[in-house]
């Protein structure tokens, strides 16, 4: 009688664990990724198949790891989607929801329309939320929050300080850009430019004034709009096909504490190398700043300064160690020098983020809404 061959059993186990291993890593389940078991996920945890930029939309307190909460909504907020793999949902802006009031952000009545796509980069939604005031008859002026996050983080879906426009009668919308870890400089501006144009294209359908364009973001967000405000007259961003069916000039521009000259980040020692290869400047360069000066000035707004642009007003804690305050003392002074109306205002004591500052958010906040009344009521 002969011995059983061993090998197909053998084999069978290979295969089977092979299977197992594939399940695994294609699988949608937050403890199948939690490799180490320590309740998070974290970026070399998560699965290779979903784009980069997924990591920060769902890492919406960015703090580099997902929670098995941010996991849950996150998904929660997919469900009822196209059903297009890796594609987020999509609502139409004609069927928005409105607030019962439950979101202390975002007050009773108010027209919700998340997701609306504005743009597409071949199979790449690129997507905006859009919150109308209630009782509001004539067309509305805009205020356009860019979220931070160096560039390879960040949400559209945090409008903690935006939401102080929104609370004055402003529409608000929320901009959400392809992130360092997707496409490199210009993407962001790109996108941002064509977020404006869709905005202005759909002006009529959405109620706002395309005329009174307000825009404001802080940290990598404050470095967009300053962008996106001293470019008004520049074409070279303008590259999305819906950029040429309407403008993405903005009326006013409130800056919280951005970069600007990435080269210049290091004058006063901070609390991190902006020279350094994985530095938020680099990754948005794609390239080792110090050792590309004249792209990396292609994302200086210094450079586009001139007399026509629109009114803008800094916002800088003196005591800030991630993005020094020299960086918006020198974009004041280059607009000061075209003459260009600006406003910088100092905070006192205030780390990156307007820690420790001696005035608080909301006063801070407020400050920067009565600017946008001030310029475009």
């Amino acid at each position: 009688m002969r011995a059983s061959n061993p090998l197909p059993f053998i084999s069978a186990v290979v295969l089977c664990t092979q299977m197992n291993n594939v399940q695994a890593q294609r699988s949608n389940n937050f403890d199948d990724w939690d490799a180490d078991k320590d309740g998070f996920v974290s970026k070399s945890e998560f699965p290779e198949r979903f784009p980069p930029a997924v990591f920060g939309r769902v890492d919406t307190n960015e703090d580099g790891k997902l929670s098995r909460e941010e996991d849950a909504t996150f998904k929660a907020n997919r469900r009822g989607g196209s059903g297009r793999r890796n594609q987020p949902q999509t609502v139409s802006p004609a069927a928005p929801t409105v607030s019962d009031g439950s979101d202390p952000l975002v007050p009773m009545g108010t027209r919700v329309s998340k997701d609306i796509v504005y743009e597409r980069v071949g199979e790449r939604e690129l997507l905006l939320d859009l919150y109308l005031p209630a009782g509001v008859e004539e067309p509305m002026p805009l205020v356009i929050w860019i979220h931070g996050g160096g560039w390879k983080g960040g949400s559209k879906d945090r409008i903690r300080n935006g939401s102080g426009a929104l609370k004055r009668g402003y529409a608000l919308a929320s901009v959400s850009y392809r992130l360092s870890g997707e496409a490199i400089f210009p993407a962001a501006i790109e996108d941002c430019k064509a977020a404006v144009s869709f905005l202005r294209l759909n002006a009529k359908k959405f109620g706002i004034d395309p005329e009174r364009f307000g825009v404001w973001g802080s940290s990598a967000g404050g470095h967009l709009v300053a962008l996106l405000g001293v470019t008004n007259d520049v074409e070279d961003f303008n590259t999305h096909p819906v950029t040429k069916k309407a403008s993405s000039k903005v009326q006013a521009v409130c800056n919280w504490f951005g970069p600007t000259d990435f080269l210049r980040m290091n004058d006063v020692k901070g609390k991190m190398d902006h020279n350094a290869a994985d530095s938020p400047e680099s990754l948005f360069i794609g390239a080792l700043i110090q050792d590309h000066p004249e792209k990396t000035q292609k994302a200086n707004p210094i450079n586009y300064v001139s007399p026509s642009d629109p009114p803008m007003l800094l916002m800088h804690g003196d005591k800030d160690g991630l993005v020094i305050y020299n960086q918006s003392e020198l974009l004041f002074s280059a607009l000061q020098e075209a003459f260009v109306p600006s406003y910088f205002y100092r905070v006192v004591n205030g780390d990156h983020g307007f820690r420790g500052a001696d005035e608080s958010a909301d006063a801070l906040v407020r400050r920067s809404v009565d600017f946008f009344d001030r310029e475009l009521r």
